[in-house]
């Protein structure tokens, strides 16, 4: 091989490697997006963030007791990094029966519930309520549904992760 030729196959496996590289690096931040979410600690009424997968209500932030619900956090549209701009749409926690049953499920004791009837076992509220209301109920499609409204700039709220 002449010079030429082993110049530019030294400069394509340079290239290939670089483009590996960043797209090894893009997978993994990619990855890390979506492994956390928010949670609320109902008795000491802050944010904290846990594993998606975690079946609320979980441990919150400063006792053993399962205070800890899942909280749906949103943004403005234009500018959803905005962290000071952030606020809870609604919290979200399982009935006692729903999170046993979703436990024995993950264990492969279950079989998965409808959505229709596992619906009846989810709760939700908003942080200033003091009901918590099914999501099939017409409380829990409002509490579901009312903070997905444009605001004034016209830019849709978008859910936020930790």
């Amino acid at each position: 091989m002449n010079k030429t030729t082993l110049l530019k196959l030294a400069l394509a496996v340079v290239l290939l490697g670089g483009a590996g590289f960043l797209f090894a690096r893009f997978l993994k931040q990619d990855r890390g997006v979506g492994e956390q979410e928010y949670f609320y600690d109902l008795s000491e009424q802050k944010l904290f963030a846990a594993p998606r997968e975690s079946l609320p209500p979980i441990r919150g932030i400063n006792d053993a007791a399962e205070d800890g619900v899942r909280a749906v956090v949103i943004a403005s549209g234009n500018n959803p990094d905005n962290k000071a701009a952030r606020r809870i749409a609604y919290l979200e926690k399982y009935a006692p029966e729903l999170k046993q049953h979703l436990e024995k499920v993950r264990a492969g004791e279950a079989e998965p519930l409808p959505t229709k009837v596992r619906n009846g076992y989810r709760l939700v509220k908003r942080v200033e309520d003091e009901t918590w209301h099914p999501l099939n109920t017409p409380q829990g499609e409002k509490i579901l549904t009312e903070w997905n409204v444009a605001g004034p700039d016209g830019a849709y709220p978008v859910v936020c992760s930790p």
